[in-house]
């Protein structure tokens, strides 16, 4: 896996989570210069005057650029990576979006309920021609330990990019190569990209059949608690995205399949690949507080999504249905009054063949 560059980028992250920090070691060490901006104002304050320590795959301690705003953030860059929750995504792109130069490109990491085709739509209306990339997933998995420490877990071997204009994904796949190094492929499209995402389908069965550990702050390591009966529930998910899917002309591949080429299991039942990752990693713990991304995100922006394009192709969505259903009873919240991208998009109102349009 190449871990050094021939060519220099200067690389914008909006973000200062465990994501952002962890790419932005990633591509310093790499040679790359790097300008991290904190959407929520103060994150990435310390690294004005200390070093980014990076433990894990890759450990180092580098150096990095602190923008004040959105405007500071786009002039320093040629290229602008998207590290935050989905749940911020509109808000961000909303503030990129008049700094935003023609020729640019935008990377979201990772991308839901086509957040990329709001911002690429946003884009054109204001008359600018911009490429944006997406990733179904994130390039590395990580924990943040402090707003200048991170321990990046996984460097996954491969990750699929799309883009739009769909014409610049051979250039976004170049691009993402000579930023992160190699494993990238091309995707045929950002909604094979948001479909390609399995976080929603594994996280929502972990987070409600686990809610009560969740609530009381225990120490869990989730892959233990993928038990049969949760692995089940993600298989009856998987399933139906895998439908939904397939109504949109996208063939993917199992939830068993992602798992083995982003972490090198063997087993080909998704209860002995839980058993396999908790042998080999000892976790990751499962989340201590309610206010998780695997509900606040995956649900409104993941599951909630997959039921608004089984809507428009006429495919069922039972367990999907369930599971959002379970979650929003358990939180008081209705998470599907939750998602901000789905009424600008126009879903309610969308066609198969108007989305694939548009894409």
């Amino acid at each position: 896996m190449t871990e050094t560059t021939t060519k220099i980028h200067r690389v914008g992250i909006a973000g200062t989570g465990a994501i952002a920090l962890a790419s932005a070691a990633w591509l310093r060490h790499a040679g790359h210069a790097v300008t991290l901006w904190s959407p929520g104002g103060q994150g990435a304050e310390a690294l004005r005057t200390q070093e980014l320590e990076a433990s894990g795959v890759q450990p180092c301690s580098v150096t990095v650029e602190v923008a004040d705003d959105p405007a500071q953030l786009c002039h320093a860059s040629d290229v602008l990576l998207l590290a935050l929750p989905v749940n911020g995504h509109r808000h961000v792109m909303d503030a990129l979006l008049p700094f935003i130069r023609d020729g640019q490109t935008v990377i979201v990491s990772s991308m839901a309920s086509l957040s990329s085709l709001y911002l690429c739509e946003s884009a054109r209306r204001a008359g600018k021609r911009v490429t944006v990339a997406s990733f179904g997933t994130t390039v590395l998995t990580a924990r943040r330990a402090s707003g200048t420490q991170v321990k990046v877990m996984t460097r996954r071997k491969a990750v699929g990019v799309s883009a739009l204009p769909v014409a610049h994904v051979g250039q976004a796949v170049a691009l993402c190569t000579e930023l992160f190094g190699d494993g990238f492929f091309a995707q045929e499209s950002t909604l094979a990209s948001a479909l390609a995402n399995v976080n929603p389908q594994s996280h929502g069965p972990l987070a409600v059949f686990n809610w009560t550990r969740i609530e009381r702050a225990e120490n869990w390591p989730q892959y233990h608690c993928m038990t049969p009966g949760v692995s089940r529930a993600i298989e009856a998910l998987d399933l139906e995205r895998r439908a939904v899917a397939r109504a949109f002309g996208i063939e993917l591949g199992p939830i068993e399949e992602h798992f083995a080429r982003s972490f090198g299991t063997a087993s080909t039942r998704l209860e002995d690949i839980a058993a396999e990752l908790h042998a080999k990693r000892g976790g990751p713990p499962g989340p201590v507080d309610t206010g998780t991304r695997y509900v606040t995100e995956d649900m409104p922006y993941g599951l909630v999504f997959i039921e608004a394009l089984g809507a428009i192709a006429g495919v069922p969505t039972p367990a999907t249905r369930t599971i959002v259903d379970a979650a929003s009873l358990v939180n008081g919240i209705d998470f599907r009054r939750e998602n901000d991208l789905l009424a600008p998009l126009g879903l309610a109102n969308e066609t198969v063949a108007g989305l694939l349009g548009r894409l």
